[in-house]
């Protein structure tokens, strides 16, 4: 990372002037966090291979220990020993702090809420910002007892013994799939068989699609009437003995964006077409865009490739996000280089992520050169001329931020990312792996 400048408050990058190169993704954080809470609950060891080491996978490591789950590291490697407690947790009191990690505190709330203990759950100043309240309205239908702490319906969180309730819960889906994700996977500590029912529009739905994938996994099978009523049956998660985690589908568009800006090609291996993640689709999306992109398998590893396709320019699209909400964050900066107005739609939820994402892409865009218009559910990115070089980008503590506004380089312009050690939530190694397949465009 020689061209690169990093000091412990900011990142500088030089101008670049192109991309190619193969990059070895790391393992999903949405997966991790799943297979990690899911082999906890289990009856059996798994052995989980490849599991992401970040902050996020830390911080639901560190809390299941204190929840009474043994696991262990194998030795040199990303794989992980979980013993499974066969249902709830063993521990019936504990203070669990979880940072800034969204998959973690929203799972972790419902199975505490199911493991009839005394826990508190807290976390960062932001997700104490982040709202809960359907959540927690959704689990106190299900017998939960949760109090608020400070601020009704935002984190921390008290969580007492439950009591008995309704067999049929609903939840309100237009905010978070996390919290849809939480009822399901925490749902048979009950006992019982529970139907989850979901008020109005489920967003984020691959999301969803991964947890029914992987209680499947750990064999359970849900139920499901469409998008709207999920049927958890009364039985205890069977480890499989041994799971891989899957390449981050969201860490592999700004690799494939560069490819795109870049010209290319540039390669990512460990997630292909057949993925489970719904943020595979940006491919998709970038082929809209004028992109030339290819999926391939070699012996045991799939792989995404993209380069610039036959046009000079990407084209420009408006396109509903709803089935890649992450990766269309990376949509929002390779609109810069794009020949006219994106305009992406259905991002309602990027408003309670780790920061008001709407809000802070727009500020950022903007100074860079961008037109930006802000809706409640969408933008709206018209590029400049010319990028401003030299642009000070801040990063508002949220990792996507800063992996994202990396790509404004290949425009051939300086610039600084502010806080970048805000990756570590999920990619710690980012800027080395975005170093080695970029050149300078001194070059």
């Amino acid at each position: 990372m020689s061209d690169f400048i990093r000091t412990s408050d900011f990142i500088d990058l030089p101008a670049l002037s192109g991309a190619r190169g193969t990059v070895r993704l790391p393992g999903s954080k949405s997966i991790s966090n799943r297979i990690l809470l899911l082999s906890a609950l289990a009856q059996g060891t798994t052995l989980v291979k490849g599991l992401l080491d970040s902050d996020d996978t830390r911080v639901m490591l560190d809390a299941l220990h204190r929840l009474g789950v043994s696991w262990q590291r194998n030795e040199g490697s990303d794989d992980y020993r979980v013993e499974g407690v066969g249902g709830a947790f063993p521990v019936k009191y504990a203070n669990l702090f979880l940072g800034n990690a969204g998959t973690a505190f929203r799972s972790l709330t419902a199975a505490c809420a199911m493991s009839g203990g005394d826990y508190t759950l807290s976390g960062v100043a932001r997700m104490h910002e982040r709202p809960i309240g359907d959540l927690v309205d959704a689990l106190r239908q299900a017998g939960a007892q949760i109090d608020y702490t400070e601020n009704d319906g935002f984190p921390p969180l008290h969580i007492t013994p439950p009591e008995t309730g309704a067999s049929e819960i609903s939840v309100k889906g237009n905010v978070s799939s996390q919290y849809l994700t939480g009822l399901l996977l925490s749902a048979p500590l009950l006992g019982r068989e529970i139907t989850v029912a979901v008020d109005g529009e489920l967003i984020s739905k691959p999301y969803v699609e991964i947890t029914l994938n992987l209680m499947n996994r750990y064999g359970i099978e849900v139920k499901r009437e469409g998008w709207q009523r999920f049927t958890v049956p009364a039985a205890t998660y069977k480890s499989p003995g041994e799971i891989e985690v899957e390449g981050d589908a969201s860490s592999a568009s700004y690799f494939l964006a560069a490819g795109a800006i870049g010209h290319g090609p540039v390669r990512v291996e460990g997630v292909g077409r057949n993925s489970i993640q719904g943020d595979v689709r940006f491919a998709e999306a970038l082929a809209r865009m004028g992109a030339e992109v290819g999926f391939g398998r070699d012996q045991a590893t799939s792989w995404i490739e993209c380069r610039l396709g036959c046009a000079d320019k990407l084209h420009a699209i408006d396109l509903d996000c709803n089935h890649i909400p992450d990766a269309a964050m990376t949509l929002g900066v390779l609109a810069l280089f794009a020949n006219g107005t994106t305009t992406l739609r259905n991002i309602a939820s990027w408003r309670v992520k780790e920061t008001d994402r709407i809000k802070a892409m727009a500020s950022e865009l903007r100074k860079v050169g961008a037109t930006v218009e802000e809706g409640a559910d969408s933008i709206r990115i018209t590029p400049p001329a010319n990028l401003t070089p030299n642009a000070q980008i801040d990063t508002y503590d949220d990792h996507r931020m800063a992996m994202c506004f990396s790509l404004v380089a290949l425009g051939g312009v300086p610039i600084r990312i502010n806080d970048a050690k805000c990756v570590n939530k999920t990619f710690p190694e980012y800027f080395e792996r975005f170093a080695a397949i970029t050149h300078a465009a001194s070059c």
